[in-house]
């Protein structure tokens, strides 16, 4: 009897483990959403968002954010986050291929060790997409998803969009892309299910693609293909040019693509069109000086430019390693003339709608509570995260820089050498 008891009191225990509530109190709530911000409750249960209220909320833990601001978890589109540590070092690069091209996945190639995870997260980026090298096909590889919660198993999404570029490359033409990228989404039109059920019906498919022998076609490039057009996979395409834009809204429309523009630092002389067929755009608002003759219409006005027409902006960084600084460049915009509102959705909501991430990037009740608690405006570089929650659990903040700082900071009367 007294067993029984025993195992029935741990197992309340248990139960009440499991459903211990936390609510984050007091707050100004920007949802991700195209709404004003209010101040108000965040209930969180396990990894999920309960309830998002402008009244008070009881849970078993509250978490005082009085005169802070809290925000969705910052997406990054765009990075090598774990899969670059030192660009002049090949061992510390895995985001290329000698073998395959479209269907180049760096998914397993994920570092959840990598030091560019804690410093972005302790910056207020709470996932990202990773992308491969870009290899001046039309076509080049696999983009996936995953959390910045250091995971030894990475959490994420593998294979979530493929990715390509068109324009000022260092070889080849554009001419002999664009004719590249048409033959090679002709070939997978004409792919059926029973095409791809097989590497022996790959290979048999291929043979009437000459192309495929030229371009040493592996059978998941033909996978990848497929996908792309089959399961509306999105299609990353890194283009500048306005000429080149319109050619590849042709192309979309021809074989229902689920395009999204990164760069098109020229897209606001064609804004109306790429409103008019709902294509997302990834800008980086620092670009407003040309760095080839494909840019030459670069503006500072580009992001409040392409808000204005109904496009759906999303913001990257050219630098890995500080990835954060998409909120310094988010601020840019604004200052610029974007909504504020439209920057907090740049870099949450707009991401996770534009590659179909499921559950993240709004606060919102059943979305994944991804939130993050800043000191003060989140668009400004010298604000930081007062806690960062990656699906529910508070994250440590402490980085390599930061213990380094502690370490020589150290009031202690040592040499340097014991410290």
């Amino acid at each position: 009897m007294n067993k029984v008891i025993f195992f029935f009191a741990l197992s309340l225990i248990s139960i009440h483990a499991y459903s211990q509530t936390t609510v984050i109190s007091g707050g100004e709530i920007h949802t991700g959403l195209n709404e004003e911000p209010f101040v108000g409750d965040i209930l969180i249960e396990g990894d999920t968002i309960l309830e998002v209220s402008r009244n008070a909320l009881k849970g078993d833990l509250i978490i005082d954010a009085t005169n802070s601001i809290i925000t969705p978890g910052v997406i990054a589109p765009d990075t090598q986050i774990g899969i670059l540590e030192i660009g002049a070092l090949s061992e510390t690069r895995d985001g290329d291929s000698n073998m395959y091209s479209m269907g180049f996945s760096v998914y397993d190639a994920i570092n959840p060790n990598s030091t560019l995870i804690p410093w972005n997260r302790s910056n207020g980026v709470t996932s990202a997409i990773t992308l491969p090298d870009f290899n001046w096909d039309p076509l080049s590889g696999m983009a996936s998803y995953f959390l910045l919660d250091g995971s030894l198993r990475v959490n994420g999404i593998p294979d979530i969009a493929l990715t390509g570029e068109i324009g000022a490359i260092s070889s080849g033409s554009r001419a002999e892309s664009l004719i590249l990228l048409k033959d090679l989404l002709e070939f997978a039109s004409n792919l059926s299910e029973k095409d791809i059920s097989s590497s022996m019906k790959i290979s048999e498919a291929m043979e009437s693609f000459e192309v495929a022998e030229l371009m040493e076609l592996q059978p998941r490039d033909v996978i990848a293909l497929y996908n792309l057009l089959n399961k509306k996979l999105p299609l990353i395409i890194n283009v500048n040019r306005a000429s080149d834009i319109l050619k590849l809204i042709d192309i979309k429309k021809l074989y229902g693509l689920n395009l999204i523009l990164m760069s098109a630092q020229e897209a606001e002389l064609v804004k109306n069109e790429i409103a008019k067929n709902s294509i997302p755009v990834i800008i980086n608002p620092f670009d407003n000086i040309p760095d080839s003759f494909d840019e030459l219409a670069s503006s500072i006005r580009i992001a409040a430019s392409l808000e204005e027409a109904g496009i759906k902006v999303m913001f990257s960084e050219s630098r890995t390693h500080n990835y954060h600084l998409i909120r310094q460049g988010a601020g840019n915009a604004v200052a610029n003339g974007m909504s504020y509102t439209g920057a907090i959705m740049a870099l949450t909501s707009n991401v996770a709608k534009s590659f179909n991430i499921p559950d993240r990037g709004i606060l919102q009740k059943g979305m994944k509570a991804d939130i993050v608690i800043w000191e003060d405006d989140p668009l400004e570089p010298s604000t930081f995260p007062e806690k960062v929650f990656i699906n529910g659990n508070d994250m440590d903040l402490t980085t390599r820089s930061s213990r380094l700082t502690k370490r020589y900071t150290d009031k202690r009367d040592l040499p340097n050498t014991y410290k």
